[in-house]
């Protein structure tokens, strides 16, 4: 680490003693900016004396805001295109100034957006790190003074996809640094303590589901998820819903609790970023689908039962955690990727898994 110059065997390595600044620019989905989190803990961990800074889209930068390791997040919203020409111009403007001003030896571009490419050109950092795409000329790989060259493997985790960066400039990540973080903070934490109280609850004795994705391809029928519930609450579990604010989301909550004789705690809706955090914190146990909410459970340090369907679980699965992945051995296609059978939005390796395999890998982790 620093002050310990190991031999690298890279010839284009970055020195991590001379970086002063870095930043890391993640332009996706929630879900995708949680699984980067441990970028910035490694790449500080390697240049402690660095300054790290992070551009994400604004409805994405609860994910990392109260990192310790970053310093700054930046954002792109994107309802600038609401503002005009002109409106949208001055904000990109502005966006660029604070970047420019901050003076970076080192961006990191982990997606395949051009806007990362052009900001490595306008920035004009020292170190430029951007991923190989098969059909991208000179304008892009141009852009960046190292290319990640290696393909997306079905089998390796997204988190260690995203660490493939600082690979390449010569960082190798130690096991104890690849952890995901999310920090909730103390309002948050808060917010929830008075949620939980109003319900009879407190830290440990819940168990936190939260049944939908924005993508409901991903998502296990809500009569089935219903029988989960029930099965749970006779067996003594205190279970609370959750669920984006969305009329799709908030309805498949609804049905859920239509089907149960005890209607359970819901909070659908009613949550941040953050407050999401802090609840599924709290809880002795989150179950879900792929979601941005299991990744949140895993980067908090709650044991995860995860339901897959047609994304892959090895890319995407729950990480750093005690868990369990509930997935179709009865159908080889899986991961297809696809949206639903035949684009149905309805997927057969989902709807078949039973409610007696989702219990017993909740049993597995509940065990002492």
């Amino acid at each position: 680490m620093a002050g310990m110059e190991a031999f690298n065997p890279l010839r284009d390595a970055v020195p991590p003693g001379e970086i002063r600044r870095a930043l890391v620019i993640k332009l996706r989905h929630h879900g995708d900016v949680l699984v980067s989190s441990p970028v910035f803990s490694v790449l500080k961990a390697h240049a402690p004396q660095a300054e790290i800074d992070a551009l994400v889209y604004a409805d994405t930068a609860e994910m990392l805001t109260l990192h310790p390791a970053i310093a700054n997040v930046h954002t792109i919203d994107r309802k600038w295109k609401q503002l005009g020409l002109v409106g949208q111009a001055q904000a990109e403007l502005a966006l660029y100034r604070t970047l420019q001003a901050r003076d970076y030896d080192l961006v990191i571009h982990l997606t395949e957006h051009w806007r990362g490419a052009w900001l490595c050109r306008l920035l004009r950092p020292r170190w430029a790190v951007g991923p190989k795409i098969d059909g991208r000329g000179k304008r892009w790989q141009r852009s960046f003074t190292h290319l990640q060259g290696a393909p997306r493997n079905a089998l390796r985790h997204m988190v260690e996809a995203n660490l493939d960066a600082l690979r390449r400039i010569g960082i190798q990540p130690a096991p104890e640094e690849r952890r995901m973080t999310l920090v909730p903070g103390a309002p948050a934490t808060a917010s929830v303590s008075v949620h939980l109280q109003g319900f009879g609850l407190r830290g440990g004795d819940f168990i936190h589901i939260h049944p939908a994705s924005r993508w409901f391809f991903k998502c296990w029928p809500a009569e089935r998820m219903a029988a989960l519930v029930a099965r749970l609450q006779a067996a003594g579990h205190a279970v609370v819903l959750t669920a984006a604010p969305s009329r799709d989301e908030q309805a498949m909550v609804d049905a859920i609790q239509a089907r149960l004789a005890q209607p359970a705690v819901s909070l659908a809706g009613r949550l941040s970023l953050k407050e999401l955090a802090a609840l599924t914190q709290a809880a002795r146990l989150f179950v879900g689908v792929d979601s941005a909410p299991m990744h949140i459970a895993a980067a908090v340090g709650t044991p995860v039962v995860a339901l897959f369907g047609p994304s892959g679980d090895k890319q995407w699965g729950p990480w750093g955690v005690p868990f369990r992945v509930v997935a179709s051995q009865q159908h080889p296609c899986r991961p297809c990727g696809i949206d639903g059978c035949g684009g149905g939005k309805v997927s057969d390796c989902l709807t078949s898994l039973t409610v007696d395999t989702v219990l017993a890998a909740v049993y597995e982790l509940l065990a002492p």
